[in-house]
């Protein structure tokens, strides 16, 4: 039986999974897929915005004493959480770091806005539009979502200096049809790397920098992102393309393999269905189950930990009369129950839209709890998108509170055990 069972895969699941194996305890990752990461742009937003506030936020550390109470930044000790995913992504060879002076990055998105984010892998850095140096933003002929003209026009606009320029495919692959991961392995050849390197070196003007589309490699990342930028001649950046993402992708499998490497297995297939708990108050979780080809598995652990999503995460589910609830546990929620009441009048809504911005409520410990605030749950804990009190995509905080949260709830849970051994 394992100490800690966590049921979901994303960034909150295997942060948390990571921070208790580290602690010592026996964990075990089950999950429907795994995880968002693949679709994210593969940076860690912290605070972009403040509900009802146009403008970016500067300093986002700064900023989350302004959130509102219950907030899972105000339950974590934030700052502590990003310093140890900033250790670990150096120890798996990403190198996640931060702007100067704990400021956002503004880093260009697949259509050239100015997106603000607290870390930024390392071959996304070089793209900072607080930098005056000219870029030339470079596509390759048949690139399906990636599109340097319409990137460098609306830089251009914003104030920036920007230009296209296109490559021919055959640099990337031989084939007609390829996805970015795809192309990312592709690149991890060394002659087309060395092909593609010297084209850069021709099209590139002295001192600009050069913005690619994020298929710089996918496992050996590193090798193919720094030869490129000496065989070019010139900084190089990667920016994120429509999915699947490059960079999400490559957090997720060096998130995944740096478990490995401390037992902790990540099984995928695996949607929890049901679970049991004894009586009392609170109850105790005695088991989960999930869905087999021949009949119910049922997970045992000591304590439980819901990293499931929230209502875009497949964590909650709905129907058309307005109800919404949590699939697994049927914890109460926050979410508005009237199907009127889920959204405001305006779809860009600058305090965004209720539905969006309910979830489990939780106590200091991460622990689901009542209109009482009491414990539903004397073994159970949550993370990530399923929490209430945050709107995430509004706040461009996701990966910020499932690494916040997700780290809380596990040492939470190291706590807990240690007082009942």
């Amino acid at each position: 039986m394992a100490d800690l069972l966590v049921i979901g895969a994303g960034l909150s699941g295997l942060t948390a999974a990571y921070t208790a194996a580290k602690a010592g305890l026996q964990v075990k990752v089950i999950a429907k897929g795994l995880g968002a990461l693949h679709w994210s742009a593969g940076t860690v937003d912290v605070l972009g915005y403040l509900p009802g506030d146009k403008r970016p936020v500067q300093q986002p550390l700064a900023a989350i004493n302004v959130l509102p109470d219950g907030h899972p930044y105000k339950l974590s000790d934030t700052s502590a959480a990003l310093e140890a995913f900033q250790a670990l992504t150096q120890t798996s060879g990403l190198g996640y770091g931060r702007a100067a002076n704990n400021e956002n990055w503004l880093l260009p998105s697949p259509v050239g806005a100015a997106r603000p984010t607290f870390l930024a892998p390392q071959a996304q850095q070089a793209g900072s539009l607080r930098s005056d140096a000219p870029m030339v933003i470079v596509g390759f002929h048949g690139l399906r979502d990636f599109y340097p003209q319409l990137i460098a026009e609306n830089l251009t606009k914003q104030g920036h200096q920007a230009r296209a320029e296109f490559l021919p495919l055959e640099l990337l692959t031989s084939r007609h049809d390829s996805n970015t991961i795809q192309l990312a392995m592709g690149l991890e050849d060394a002659k087309r790397r060395q092909k593609l390197g010297q084209a850069l070196k021709k099209l590139v003007k002295s001192g600009e920098r050069i913005g690619l589309p994020a298929v710089l490699g996918l496992d050996d990342h590193t090798q193919v992102w720094s030869e490129l930028q000496s065989q070019a001649g010139a900084p190089l950046f990667e920016i994120p393309t429509l999915p699947p993402s490059v960079p999400g992708t490559r957090l997720f499998r060096a998130l995944r393999h740096e478990l490995e490497l401390i037992g902790v297995r990540v099984e995928a297939g695996m949607e929890v269905t049901e679970a049991q708990a004894s009586s009392g108050t609170p109850a105790k979780v005695q088991w989960v189950a999930s869905e087999t080809s021949a009949r119910p598995l049922k997970h045992r652990s000591q304590a439980y930990l819901l990293a499931t999503g929230g209502i875009l995460g497949g964590g909650f589910s709905s129907n058309v009369n307005g109800r919404v609830w949590e699939t697994i546990f049927q914890l109460p929620l926050t979410v508005p129950q009237k199907r009127p009441d889920w959204f405001r009048a305006s779809f860009l809504d600058p305090q965004g839209h209720p539905v969006f911005q309910g979830g489990v409520a939780v106590g200091p410990d991460f622990r689901p709890i009542d209109e009482a605030g009491q414990p539903i749950f004397a073994n159970l804990y949550a993370a990530g998108g399923v929490l209430a009190h945050c709107d995430p995509i509004l706040e461009r905080s996701l990966e910020g509170t499932a690494v916040a949260s997700g780290t809380a709830a596990a040492q939470a849970v190291i706590e807990s055990l240690k007082v009942t051994a």
